[in-house]
């Protein structure tokens, strides 16, 4: 029971970040499409709709246990891909002072690892399964090798 609130409560927290990510960017997506086009990525706008879409309703399966191997692996997948894409390199804002370029670049490195260390999170949710509170439970499809 103790281990079944815990894999719930991580489930909890590892959604919310995607849930409060993905929604806003449905709403006004310009922020996104700008990383995304500062990246060199085409089709900027789709991009920033799509990629809020799957953080949204990944995040939403995370949360109610519902094809949750499938949407643990994908939203690790995506938390590798957008460290490396996004926050993997050097910040330079024109005329900005070198010490404040230096402090978002520092940020941008714990960005990476804080993305990095998610996708881990949700790789153990992948290979042990969503816990007895989830919809993957009640209908048979969060069974694991390990469970």
């Amino acid at each position: 029971m103790q281990q079944n609130v815990v894999v719930l409560v991580g489930r909890i927290l590892l959604a919310l970040m995607f849930i409060t990510a993905g929604y806003p960017k449905l709403i006004d997506p310009s922020g996104t499409a700008g990383m995304i086009a500062g990246a060199g990525l085409p089709a900027a706008t789709a991009l920033a709709y799509l990629a809020g879409l799957f953080e949204l309703v990944a995040g939403l399966f995370v949360l109610v246990g519902f094809q949750t191997k499938i949407a643990a692996y994908l939203l690790a997948a995506f938390s590798v891909f957008t460290a490396l894409v996004f926050h993997s390199g050097p910040i330079n804002v024109p005329d900005f002072p070198e010490g404040a370029n230096g402090l978002l670049t520092l940020f941008n490195g714990l960005m990476m690892w804080k993305n990095i260390t998610i996708a881990g999170g949700f790789l153990v949710l992948a290979a042990f399964g969503p816990g007895a509170y989830s919809i993957d439970a009640r209908t048979g499809a969060g069974k694991t090798a390990a469970a």
